[in-house]
């Protein structure tokens, strides 16, 4: 005589069924957990940076780096195109261990998002920045790049309290001299918040205008945008002195 509950098999199976489809429908917590990470470190495009496409500079410069470290405590030269053409930038600052960290096209609150990995590494002594030009062509307000520069100052200060920062005003571009107005606004909200924050701030707007207060179309290129020679050489003599 068998004194096994004929029940408890079925009871059993059944029991068995439903724990293997719970299992079968409970998603893995690993790939939620890297979804998660990824989502919240992502650049949200326009808030955060103004292209996805500076991640391509990024690898480069750490492509460089990796063949050749930069010196730590130097002056990085951070921004947008105006500093990533700056071939000279090394003898035109003889002595001064300096980093070119421009990427061209690109915006204030891209080096504020890309921070961590075009200055902090280097630890340097001063940050010279050059950016908003891009910014107010794309047609953000001079309101937006004063409180983008303030954003660019509180990140560098968060990781490099120490460090010492110069900001370069928007030049007058021949091609962008629709935007003179706007531009002359914004260099004034970044030059009063360069006070209050202890940022040097770097005029080199009124140096580049001709006798009429005009873009000097002799300073520039066929582009009309962006530098030659003689352009670079006003940049170096106004820069130079506030170079530490």
């Amino acid at each position: 005589m068998s004194f096994l509950n004929p029940v408890r098999p079925a009871v059993f199976a059944s029991a068995l069924l439903a724990l293997l489809a719970a299992c079968a429908g409970s998603p893995p917590t690993t790939p939620d957990v890297a979804t998660n990470a990824t989502a919240t470190t992502a650049p949200r495009i326009p808030e955060q940076v103004s292209n996805a496409a500076w991640e391509t500079d990024m690898q480069r410069f750490a492509a460089e780096d990796a063949q050749s470290p930069p010196p730590r405590g130097g002056v990085v030269f951070t921004g947008s195109s105006s500093i990533r053409l700056w071939d000279t930038l090394a003898q035109d600052f003889p002595g001064v261990p300096v980093i070119n960290r421009g990427f061209g096209g690109s915006e204030l609150r891209d080096s504020t998002w890309y921070a961590d990995r075009t200055i902090v590494p280097y630890a340097p002594r001063q940050v010279v920045i050059y950016a908003g030009d891009n910014d107010i062509n794309a047609g953000r307000t001079p309101q937006q790049l004063r409180v983008d520069f303030i954003a660019f100052v509180e990140r560098v200060r968060r990781d490099l309290p120490k460090t010492k920062i110069a900001y370069i005003s928007t030049k007058p571009s021949p091609s962008r001299a629709h935007l003179l107005p706007v531009q002359r606004e914004a260099n004034a909200l970044v030059q009063a918040e360069a006070k209050r924050l202890g940022v040097d701030y770097i005029d080199i707007f009124t140096p580049m205008l001709d006798a009429k207060g005009q873009p000097d179309e002799a300073l520039f290129i066929d582009d009309r945008l962006h530098m030659n020679a003689a352009g670079y050489d006003i940049w170096q003599r106004v820069i130079a002195p506030y170079v530490k």
